[in-house]
């Protein structure tokens, strides 16, 4: 499978997530991030528009009775920007962690426009 998409890390926010994760978990995430970068279009089980975000998408991981979100957004098209990641437990997405997400996103940007 050829990609389609790029991801990257903005620095350590994803990662810091991931590491704390178990092996079977850091799996299951690294299985949704690599469908994200081969799908054609990115079944809405995985991945979904945060509304009233200005550009927020969330990554939806289950694994097992767990359920991990991580935001990210798009850049330059093709390439998806990985921000922080959560364990979700409740229904609802918990408001400090878009906000959180919509502040490095802010960081990202301002660190674009640096260069």
């Amino acid at each position: 499978m050829e990609p389609k998409r790029q991801i990257i890390y903005f620095k350590d926010y994803f990662r810091g997530f991931f590491d704390l994760q178990s092996e079977r978990v850091k799996d299951k995430i690294d299985y949704v991030l690599f469908l994200i970068t081969v799908a054609d279009r990115i079944p809405r089980k995985f991945f979904e528009y945060m509304e009233g975000t200005d550009g927020l998408f969330e990554i939806k991981i289950e694994f097992e009775s767990n359920i991990f979100r991580v935001f990210c957004c798009f850049d330059e098209g093709l390439l998806v920007v990985l921000f922080n990641g959560f364990q979700k437990k409740t229904q609802k997405t918990p408001t400090k962690e878009i906000d959180k997400a919509l502040k490095i996103k802010k960081e990202y940007l301002d660190s674009k426009s640096k260069k």
